[in-house]
């Protein structure tokens, strides 16, 4: 079976002044379809970079990207764009945006917009999403720019399953004050993934955000580990290095 999601060699740097930081080192991974993996990771540990370069917002410096056999490198601008509004849903905390004045229910039928409906079809579409992450038809009247932080979180997330994808990354999928509201939202997650046969990478700086997940894996200074059979994190072997091109005399 062809991998949903594949990284061969993966490497980037990012400059910093007059040097260049290694973010992410040969990194390896594949991702079956329907599968979780979770990546753990502290601040600048590379995990934000390696889900940018999932969802085909990043580009690797060297190795590849894959999605369905597809290397995104090959793929044009525009294509990647609608793998991104399509197979692929991108959340990340820090990328919320709503126009002033819109309910939460507009704001999830908007993101419908490349799917041919009506503005009318999309809302109705909204409201069932909505009401599946616990926001009920009177709460989506609510305007967005009154939401808490839990709230927000469940909208981006309806959001991001209106377009029914095949792979769903989040970047620190529940930045949420309460325990008790993170705990239920990792377990809304992983059950709307079950249930629509949707993969799942996110990455956390908290391990309770993972727990139940297929794959769980670390990453720090751009080396990522996996679990083994007894939870013990093991590296990831490095592929070998294509043989260089022999020299023309």
């Amino acid at each position: 079976m062809t991998p949903l999601l594949s990284f061969l060699n993966v490497t980037k740097r990012y400059p910093d002044g007059g040097r260049e930081i290694l973010v992410l080192d040969r990194v390896s991974l594949d991702i079956e379809p329907g599968a979780s993996v979770g990546v753990y990771g502290s601040r600048r540990s590379g995990k934000s970079t390696l889900l940018r370069m999932a969802a085909g917002v990043a580009s690797p410096d060297s190795g590849s990207v894959s999605f369905d056999g597809h290397d995104m490198a090959d793929m044009t601008s525009a294509q990647r764009g609608r793998l991104l509004r399509g197979a692929i849903a991108f959340m990340c905390a820090d990328d919320w945006l709503a126009n002033p004045g819109e309910s939460i229910a507009d704001h999830v039928a908007t993101s419908l917009g490349s799917q041919g409906l009506t503005m009318r079809e999309a809302r109705h579409k909204a409201l069932r999403i909505l009401d599946h992450v616990d926001i009920d038809e009177k709460a989506s009247e609510k305007m967005t720019v009154s939401l808490s932080l839990t709230e927000r979180t469940r909208v981006m997330l309806a959001r991001a399953l209106a377009r029914e994808p095949r792979l769903l990354v989040l970047d620190e999928p529940a930045a949420m004050p309460s325990p008790g509201d993170r705990g239920k939202f990792h377990e809304l997650l992983r059950s709307v993934a079950r249930e629509r046969g949707m993969a799942l990478l996110v990455a956390s700086e908290e391990m309770a955000a993972l727990s139940g997940f297929d794959v769980l894996m670390s990453i720090s200074e751009g080396e990522l580990c996996s679990t083994d059979e007894r939870g013990m994190l093991a590296r990831l072997p490095k592929p070998p290095l294509p043989d260089p091109e022999p020299s023309t005399p």
